[in-house]
């Protein structure tokens, strides 16, 4: 594990936090509404537009939704 990875992880149970790693991979392309994935969903580096739904969104608010549903998923699936 890597120094920051470390350093999260000691001040996030320091805090009584937990730290659970996703894959980031496509989660600023991934629709959170409709669940469909595509370049084209992201026009320019800020902005989301979903081509199936045409849901839209900040793009980094799109990927953080992304990551925090993927975390809560692996997390109900690995219970401590």
């Amino acid at each position: 594990m890597g120094v920051f990875l470390t350093i999260l992880h000691d001040k996030a149970e320091s805090a009584g936090r937990e730290v659970i790693a996703v894959d980031p991979r496509n989660t600023s392309r991934e629709c959170p509404e409709c669940g469909h994935t595509a370049k084209a969903n992201r026009p320019t580096q800020e902005k989301f537009h979903c081509v199936a739904c045409a849901h839209t969104a900040h793009a980094d608010t799109v990927g953080a939704i992304n990551v925090l549903r993927a975390g809560l998923v692996r997390r109900d699936a690995n219970p401590a």
